[in-house]
């Protein structure tokens, strides 16, 4: 086996769902393989339910894991999007909020299944690694009063 890095979210009975939405919404993203119960777990898992579901999400590699509800996701592992547009934004907040997500602060949110995620604008991160102190300061105070961002007073903030 190759060596490399895979990101294993575990689920109740989500695993499969959740990984389709990803590949569905992000680029660069595919399905890959499903494994199943071979037989009833301890857990309380029937032969023939989905274990786990394989994808490559932007990339990367990712297993959504069907180990029972003794986990919970938690904001203490999230990803961000990173967007160049305003309707990018839109696009992935509202998508990921769809059916029963939660948003937060700061372009976090949860989607339906409790991943965190931060959908946040490239601009972000490009004024707040610069060397202006100013735009810093102002872009911060104005992303710290929204949920999801608007990159037009984002935008606005850095110039001051």
């Amino acid at each position: 086996m190759k060596k490399s890095l895979t990101t294993c979210l575990w689920f109740d009975n989500d695993a499969e769902a959740a990984m389709q939405l990803y590949v569905s919404l992000l680029p660069n993203s595919h399905m890959g393989e499903i494994q199943r119960y071979e037989q009833d777990s301890p857990g309380g898992k029937k032969k023939g339910e989905v274990l786990v579901a394989y994808a490559t999400v932007m990339g990367q590699a990712f297993m959504g894991l069907n180990g029972g509800p003794m986990f919970k996701q938690s904001e203490a592992v999230s990803f961000q999007i990173h967007c160049d547009t305003q309707d990018e934004i839109d696009h992935y907040w509202e998508s990921l909020l769809a059916g029963g997500g939660q948003p937060s602060q700061c372009g976090w949110l949860k989607d339906r299944f409790g991943v965190s995620w931060q959908v946040a604008p490239s601009l972000l991160a490009e004024v707040l690694s610069s060397g202006d102190a100013g735009a810093r300061q102002r872009v911060t105070a104005a992303f710290m009063q929204m949920v999801k961002f608007d990159l037009a007073a984002l935008r606005a903030a850095a110039r001051g």
